[in-house]
């Protein structure tokens, strides 16, 4: 189902969780739930990964993740304000440690001249170490820019978890 590639990334990420102690919460917006199925594809996934959600609306990310409405009005739902702000919400509602959060536009629709097809904001939250995020703008059609969203998003985790 996925790449060779992203598997062995998603292996490498859930048995560093292990070895850590660590259990996970994940937050997608453009990846409808790419992420965490990529990760719940590896055997013993269940020890690291909380929960997921799927906030692909904005009303979604108030409700579910806290996020506040003029956040989103003031920066927009990608961006990496909000990024923060879904990491954030989730990892102070979840029993978890660490807290990913992916928000961007794959396209082909959704785009401005600002915020172009392929942008992509990431942010990984850790109990007592704060917030990270990172801006991406991947090249490709919908399904290529939402694989190198979960890659890179797994990448950020594997930073997060302990250096490489």
């Amino acid at each position: 189902m996925f790449p060779e590639r992203l598997l062995e990334l998603a292996e490498e990420a859930i048995r560093a969780c292990e070895r850590a102690g660590l259990r996970l919460v994940i937050t997608e917006s453009c990846t409808g739930g790419l992420l965490s199925a990529c990760l719940t594809e590896i055997p013993g996934a269940s020890n690291v990964v909380e929960r997921g959600f799927v906030t692909y609306s904005n009303e979604a990310k108030t409700e579910l993740l806290g996020v506040e409405c003029a956040l989103i009005q003031d920066h927009g739902a990608v961006s990496a304000e909000v990024a923060r702000a879904m990491a954030e919400g989730a990892l102070a509602r979840v029993p978890a440690e660490l807290s990913l959060a992916v928000t961007g536009i794959a396209g082909p629709a959704g785009a401005t001249p600002a915020k172009p097809v392929g942008l992509i904001h990431l942010a990984c939250a850790r109990k007592g170490a704060g917030t990270i995020d990172r801006r991406y703008l991947f090249a490709g059609e919908r399904g290529q820019v939402r694989l190198a969203a979960v890659e890179a998003a797994i990448e950020m985790l594997l930073t997060r978890i302990s250096p490489r």
